[in-house]
């Protein structure tokens, strides 16, 4: 709830005349944007006919029904979303979403064709063990209700980090991925798992991270589209 629908404009327009300049930086990385609801299906048709995934801030668990309010995970595949983040440390700490429910709305996410992208992380800055089992309980929930063959990313964040002025320090961000992806119930899928850092994350980081994880997952650094064009170089480029 940054942006205008306006500003949300202007700034799609600007990264797609950025990557235009490069179009080869999308051959081996993917790119995503999540705008608000509102403007989800504007931003959709803008980036048609480009390789950036447009994705959605939330949606609900079923996918029609007596739900007043809130989005069907059915409409927005029709539509043409391709991520559903879910589970962010602002929808759990404002509107008490449990780890049930992340996982309830990540089963639909994949059930309709979409990518779930599940926020997980710990609450409180302290050792790598005590961040992996509080992380541990929120991926298993999440990988016992999406399909075995379903692809699935999931964005550590720890709760400490967001908005921090800097981000968690390297070596302890790559220690608790590590130990997350040898977890039984990642390193056993089918499917595809991704783990992206997030939590201040922003140009100069992945450089510092990238024998751990797979991507980043920004939040006001990716404001500045200049910023976050420079940070697809460095990802593209690691």
């Amino acid at each position: 709830m940054y942006f205008s629908a306006a500003r949300t404009r202007d700034y799609v327009q600007q990264v797609k005349e950025l990557l235009s300049a490069s179009p080869h930086l999308l051959d081996e990385i993917d790119v995503f944007v999540i705008p608000d609801h509102i403007t989800l299906t504007s931003v959709i048709a803008q980036l048609e006919g480009t390789k950036v995934l447009t994705g959605a801030q939330d949606a609900f668990y079923k996918d029609s029904g007596s739900f007043t309010g809130e989005v069907s995970p059915a409409v927005l595949a029709e539509v043409g979303c391709r991520i559903v983040e879910l589970g962010h440390a602002e929808r759990r700490r404002l509107f008490g979403e449990t780890d049930e429910d992340a996982a309830r709305k990540a089963a639909a996410a994949a059930r309709n064709g979409m990518i779930p992208l599940v926020c997980i992380g710990e609450r409180t800055q302290g050792e790598i063990a005590v961040a992996v089992d509080e992380c541990r309980v929120q991926v298993e929930a999440v990988m016992a209700a999406v399909p075995d063959a379903a692809e699935v990313i999931l964005a550590y964040e720890p709760v400490w980090a967001i908005g921090a002025a800097q981000p968690a320090a390297a070596e302890y961000v790559v220690d608790v991925v590590t130990d997350l992806r040898a977890l039984d119930c990642v390193k056993r899928r089918k499917g595809v798992t991704r783990l992206l850092y997030g939590g201040s994350a922003g140009p100069g980081l992945f450089e510092k991270l990238k024998d751990g994880v797979d991507g980043l997952f920004l939040g006001r650094f990716a404001h500045d589209p200049s910023q976050f064009y420079k940070t697809i170089q460095e990802v593209a480029t690691a």
